[in-house]
């Protein structure tokens, strides 16, 4: 039970406590006053997001606290800033999430948004599915497993792509480049060997003839010959003069590097290669790594990582096409699972529509329908992670008349009724503390005096607060808060005795000095004391 309520800068309330008590609690006041502020304040509590337009002109955030109490006390406070949001669980740091859990799971809050609800689709579904027992619920895991399978074999066919030839052509070019590359058989400085290369056989015949000179030169009857006699002349001088001796030894060494360098000219000479084939083959290879280098790098090291690359993607494309080969079977598979456990999960949601319907009608017969129709028709739709469902209600005031979507045929007034009737029977309002946010729009008269007393019967066993602006539902309250506003301050007072009379009046012609409006006031009390000593109409 909700034992206190404490607001602080919310919309134009700059300071307020409520303690609703037991049975019906109502908030009334004029239009404009901010009555549902206080809903909106059960709602931060409940960790719902905060708006920016609920913070009040008063300081520069909004507080709200409360204390409830079933065997065990929890209290629970939310400080909202335009920027940020701080939530407290009995009194240590908390999240938003976490006071949906705690205080969630005690209060329920019906608004004038669920006369949508009922007109949607997803909003039934939504209602239905939080009525499922536990085998029924059952449906609900086994179609989002279906629905998980499914997602995940269409999106690795969305990755294989629509065109499996497309597919098939990359990796038939992939290993033809591939192919290439390996077939070239290029390593790293391989180009710049192929250069040197070139240049010497592009000059061979040059080359030769200049060789040839030069070992002419050098050779037994040019400079080599002149060294070798000089170096003998100084041996033999410097047997005579020791000081010779070092000079011998370097002209000696000159002598012999003379000798190492004619023969490395020797076999240069012979290594020259002046086959104009060879040239060719050369200029071809030199040809190939430019054509390589043009499709795949710009150096062999880029053709080598290129082809890296494409043994990588080679690898992934096989895989791809393996899984291909049977993806569509596997398609078809998790088609045919979610299309079961979709109609499994209609089944579980037709029983419980027509629980809900059934249940229904009884709280729309207390609610003022003499002979009402309601069934809830639930149609085969494309699957989506909810279900493959197209759920709507069908309605009529009267069992004369034919029924028709709720959306189309219900008047204002019996939407409200319709969203208290399938609310109540769908479980819904199974919570300790039930918030009504003028879910008694459209009604008026014999009307309002039947919501009032269904609101009062379902307050026996549970808390129920609700905001309203029909003095039928407010006579049947057990406690009374007004809404009073002047200027930007809004101000919220418990009304009992006179002052409730005085409430009552002014709600019933707006006229609350007026003695024949505090008559009429007094004997809407009396009349709403009498039906609720009727007892539960549940």
């Amino acid at each position: 039970m909700l034992d206190e309520i404490i607001v602080s800068n919310l919309g134009l309330i700059e300071h307020a406590a409520l303690a609703p008590g037991p049975g019906l609690t109502v908030i009334t006041g004029e239009t404009g006053t901010g009555k549902t502020v206080m809903l909106g304040a059960l709602r931060l509590l409940m960790g719902e997001q905060a708006p920016k337009g609920l913070i009040g002109p008063h300081k520069d955030e909004a507080d709200v606290s409360a204390r409830f109490t079933d065997g065990e006390e929890v209290v629970v406070r939310r400080v909202v800033t335009r920027t940020k949001s701080k939530a407290y669980l009995d009194g240590a740091i908390s999240t938003a999430g976490a006071l949906k859990q705690e205080i969630g799971a005690r209060v329920a809050i019906v608004g004038q948004h669920d006369q949508h609800r009922i007109t949607s689709s997803a909003g039934m579904r939504q209602l239905i599915d939080s009525s499922l027992t536990t085998k029924e619920r059952a449906s609900l895991d086994v179609y989002a497993d279906a629905w998980s399978t499914f997602e995940n074999v269409r999106a690795e066919a969305d990755r294989l792509g629509s065109d499996h030839r497309g597919l098939t052509r990359e990796l038939e070019t992939l290993r033809f480049q591939m192919e290439e590359i390996a077939d070239a058989a290029f390593e790293v400085g391989d180009e710049h060997e192929l250069q040197v290369r070139a240049n010497r056989l592009r000059n061979a015949g040059a080359l030769a003839e200049t060789v040839d000179q030069a070992l002419r030169l050098l050779g037994d009857e040019g400079s080599a010959q002149f060294l070798t006699d000089a170096s003998r002349a100084l041996n033999n001088a410097a047997e005579m003069d020791g000081s010779l001796n070092s000079i011998a030894s370097q002209v000696a060494d000159v002598t012999g590097s003379l000798s190492e360098a004619t023969a490395e000219l020797v076999r240069y000479s012979s290594d020259l290669d002046i086959d104009s084939g060879a040239l060719q083959d050369t200029e071809q290879r030199i040809a190939l790594l430019s054509s390589l280098k043009r499709k795949y790098g710009e150096s062999i090291e880029s053709i080598l990582s290129f082809a890296k690359d494409a043994l990588e993607r080679e690898s992934e494309l096989a895989e791809m096409l393996d899984a291909a080969d049977s993806i569509a079977q596997r398609l078809s598979a998790s088609e045919t699972l979610l299309a079961d456990a979709g109609d499994v999960l209609r089944n579980m949601r037709r029983t419980a529509g027509h629980r809900i319907a059934k249940n229904a009608l009884q709280h729309l017969k207390e609610l003022g329908f003499s002979a009402p129709l309601v069934e809830i028709d639930i149609a085969v739709a494309e699957p989506s992670s909810h279900g493959a469902d197209a759920i709507a209600v069908l309605f009529s005031s009267d069992d004369t008349l034919l029924l028709g979507p709720v959306s189309a045929i219900a008047s204002g007034g019996e939407l409200s009724r319709l969203v208290l009737a399938l609310t109540l029977a769908s479980g819904s309002a199974d919570s300790e503390v039930i918030a009504f946010d003028e879910i008694d729009t459209g009604i008026g008269g014999e009307t309002a005096l039947a919501m009032g007393k269904k609101l009062s019967s379902l307050a026996v066993d549970r808390q129920v607060i609700c905001v309203t602006h029909l003095p039928q539902v407010a006579a049947f309250a057990d406690k009374h808060y007004v809404v009073t506003r002047s200027g930007n301050i809004a101000r919220i007072n418990e009304s009992a005795g006179e002052d409730r009379t005085t409430e009552l009046a002014r709600m019933l012609a707006g006229l609350s000095e007026s003695q024949k409006g505090r008559e009429h006031a007094r004997e809407l009390e009396a009349l709403a004391a009498k039906r609720k000593s009727g007892g539960p109409a549940r």
